[in-house]
């Protein structure tokens, strides 16, 4: 075996000549496996039993389905290898992504999309770079390894990486743009607008500065309009942008339109309180600020202060030892 191996690769591949077969001979399984993953039809035996089911539970004949796609949707066929199959996990996977701000129906089928490319992508880099590598040295199993699985692993992970800091961007915007809409908010209502109609102001005026609260604010309108009851357009306003605050502020305006008091009033109290909450929360960063910059002080500041205070006595020790020995 080790004669082919030379007289194929030559003596500078001829050790490594099993793994590279051996990933050859897995690539070529992988291809042949995916075409039959990424077709695969539903069984009927499945169908039938999913009828009878239906049939036992007249809730659940129903539900509606999880996933609606159309004629132009590519990636339908493929919504059983790129969606999650169970209705818990698609429906926290499109709460994350509305908080990120993906509100296609597609979305959920474009992440995972996103993470098989990049993950499949970044893999076959890895095998070239691998490759490339045992070309130009001998590394080990080990390096060869690392080099293959962390490209691929970095691919996977981007996605779920990038929908995070999008929901904490976000996040951060809206809430630093709360405190703005609130005051707006209550000087349309006081000047004699609706909460429908205050709210459609506030989504116009403050989207230069914050888009994502505009957005949101858009959509309740727009919600309202279709027809959609308030209370339930708020609460999915507050677990859209899953912030403490909009959440507490939906509770408030549900309270009001319940117990019949005054928005007005219940708008100039949580309006005032959110300005305390944004002082406060600056006031807090500030006392933080100090330490922060405590390490930076004394890298930065220590080092230049002894050499300017100890630097001349030392050149001028040195001078003197160095004219005594002469």
């Amino acid at each position: 075996m080790d004669q082919i191996f030379l007289s194929i690769l030559g003596p500078e591949l001829a050790p490594i000549g099993p793994t590279i077969a051996a990933g050859f001979f897995g690539l070529i399984l992988v291809l042949l496996v995916l075409p039959k993953l990424l077709t695969k039809e539903h069984d009927p035996l499945d169908k039938l039993k999913d009828e009878a089911r239906g049939r036992k539970n007249a809730e659940d004949a129903n539900t509606p389905a999880l996933r609606f796609g159309g004629k132009k949707d590519k990636l339908q066929k493929y919504s059983n290898f790129l969606e999650p199959q169970s209705a818990e996990e698609l429906s926290a996977m499109k709460l994350k992504l509305l908080q990120a701000g993906y509100r296609s129906p597609n979305a959920v089928r474009m992440y995972h999309f996103a993470q098989f490319v990049l993950g499949i992508g970044l893999l076959a880099f890895g095998g070239v770079l691998a490759f490339l590598k045992s070309m130009n040295g001998d590394p080990t199993t080990q390096q060869l390894a690392m080099y293959v699985l962390i490209p691929a692993g970095a691919g996977y992970m981007f996605p779920k990486y990038w929908v995070t800091r999008r929901v904490e961007t976000r996040k951060e915007e809206i809430i630093a743009g709360f405190p703005d809409s609130l005051d707006l908010m209550l000087v349309c209502v006081e000047a004699g607008q609706s909460l429908d109609q205050a709210i459609v102001r506030v989504s116009t005026e403050i989207r230069a500065g914050f888009p994502s609260l505009a957005d949101e604010f858009e959509i309740v309108s727009n919600e309202m309009k279709a027809g959609k009851d308030k209370v339930t357009v708020l609460r999915d306003m507050a677990e859209r942008c899953g912030v403490p605050d909009v959440a507490s502020f939906v509770t408030v305006l549900i309270q009001s339109t319940t117990f019949g008091t005054s928005i007005s009033e219940a708008l100039r109290v949580y309006a005032a309180e959110m300005r305390d909450k944004r002082v406060m929360r600056a006031e807090e960063k500030a006392n933080t600020l100090p330490t922060k910059m405590t390490l930076a002080t004394m890298m930065l500041t220590v080092p230049p202060l002894l050499v300017i205070l100890i630097g001349p006595s030392v050149y001028g020790i040195y001078t003197m030892l160095s004219g005594s020995t002469f």
